[in-house]
């Protein structure tokens, strides 16, 4: 887990004491951290991650949690061979374990478990049973303050969110409520700044959502049409109908796509596989 600096913690908490009070206070709260930037104190980042723990009180974890339609779960009575695939497209580490009934969240399943078993030949003696987690159960209502707290109280990494009815909602993890303080966390399929498409091995391609689809066909050799849709995202969510998960794949023309990053507002990276090899256009000209 990812904590706040030692400085950025300790600016806070003199901050806090200065202006301890009711709730009211904390715009004046606000306006003195903001005043603190205006003097160099504290840099942008750092503003941003102190406004994000005083604000982060008021986000409730319906604010920030994966739907339940989003959600990647497995089933209690699925085999190793059907979870391996599952783990490996997903991406995940943690999985909600489903009973018969949807509604029904009998436990939480790590994927290291499960590759454990693999690793040591056992899939025959394999029981999800065995190898699951209790699953901690918040209300869509509490408040992304408290469950940090709990998380880390009770070393958690995941919860199940529940609606005022008992149904599941969706869920949450640890990366989710960091994120409100932090800002986005990025892993490994994330493309650097000022770089809409990477070449990552032979045919293989990651690609920002947000490529502007003339750039995606000057780089691939294809024509997709811009009418409808400035970015590449735009034409994934049109051939799939709906906002794409990740580990989803599809096909348009001679390319294969796979979702790789994405949440419940954006589609963010793109792993495309070409039918042959490609040269980025950068370098064309030197091949000439």
């Amino acid at each position: 887990m990812k904590t706040l600096p030692g400085r950025l913690g300790g600016l806070l908490r003199r901050l806090l004491r200065r202006f301890a009070g009711p709730v009211e206070d904390r715009e004046q709260l606000l306006r003195e951290l903001r005043g603190a930037f205006e003097r160099d104190i504290v840099d942008t980042d750092a503003l941003r991650m102190l406004e994000g723990v005083v604000g982060v009180a008021d986000i409730q974890v319906r604010d920030i949690m994966v739907p339940r339609a989003q959600m990647v779960a497995v089933d209690r009575d699925d085999p190793v061979e059907s979870l391996l695939p599952v783990i490996v497209e997903s991406g995940h580490s943690r999985f909600p374990v489903m009973d018969a009934d949807r509604d029904d969240i009998v436990g939480i399943l790590l994927a290291k478990d499960v590759l454990r078993v693999v690793a040591t030949g056992k899939q025959d003696d394999f029981d999800i049973r065995e190898c699951m987690r209790p699953a901690v159960v918040v209300p869509e209502s509490k408040r992304v303050n408290v469950l940090l707290k709990e998380f880390r109280r009770n070393r958690n990494h995941m919860a199940i969110v529940v609606d005022e009815y008992g149904g599941v909602a969706g869920l949450v993890t640890i990366e989710d409520a960091i994120e409100q303080i932090v800002g986005d966390i990025d892993d490994e399929f994330d493309v650097e700044d000022e770089q809409n498409i990477r070449k990552e091995g032979e045919r293989q391609f990651t690609v920002r959502g947000a490529t502007p689809i003339g750039e995606f066909n000057e780089y691939f050799g294809v024509d997709w049409s811009d009418e409808e849709f400035d970015t590449v995202a735009g034409i994934v969510m049109k051939h799939l109908g709906h906002l794409p998960r990740r580990g989803e794949t599809l096909a348009i023309g001679e390319l294969e796509l796979r979702v790789m990053r994405a949440d419940r507002r954006r589609l963010d990276a793109l792993r495309v596989v070409s039918p042959r090899d490609l040269v980025p256009p950068e370098e064309r000209g030197s091949e000439d």
